[in-house]
């Protein structure tokens, strides 16, 4: 039971807040997301693990400019729901990969509502297409942009690059 201190501090700590019209509260799904930083480097980490796996000799160098290309594509998917390949204005990943100025852009993988960069790499995997992207040991570079929709689903973005 709260004491009438407790309850008197929580009630003026919600008043600044609420007055500015700023209350977030957060509910216990969006309170144990992961970061999106982390499901980035966890999906270059199993990426490259899986890789060595298949043998390829070298592993993937993230590349700044496919990570800009991946995140945008990632946020566009989550703010308009839509899951595509197909970006803003009818971009393809390639163009993306370009706007930001990566010149060699290879493929994409794309993956939405997985809850675990490693589900979303299993989830590759287990299709033909994106295995092949995922695997290509001609790809030398690569770009991971993870963003939350409202509803604090997961979409990922996968790009590749020949250099």
């Amino acid at each position: 039971m709260l004491t009438t201190t407790t309850r008197r501090l929580a009630f003026l700590a919600l008043v600044p807040a609420a007055l500015f019209g700023v209350l977030m509260l957060a509910s216990p799904a969006s309170a144990a997301l992961t970061s999106t930083q982390t499901l980035e480097q966890q999906v270059v980490g199993y990426t490259n693990y899986q890789r060595k796996a298949a043998g390829c000799g070298t592993p993937l160098r993230v590349d700044a400019r496919l990570v800009r290309a991946a995140r945008g594509h990632s946020a566009h998917m989550a703010r308009t729901a839509r899951f595509s390949h197909t970006g803003l204005n009818g971009s393809t990943f390639g163009a993306r990969a370009k706007y930001h100025g990566y010149a060699a852009p290879l493929s994409e993988n794309i993956a939405w509502g997985q809850p675990t960069a490693a589900k979303a790499i299993h989830a590759w995997l287990a299709s033909p297409g994106h295995r092949r992207n995922l695997l290509n040991c001609n790809a030398k570079a690569v770009g991971v942009g993870v963003v939350y929709n409202a509803r604090g689903q997961a979409y990922y973005t996968q790009v590749f690059g020949w250099r």
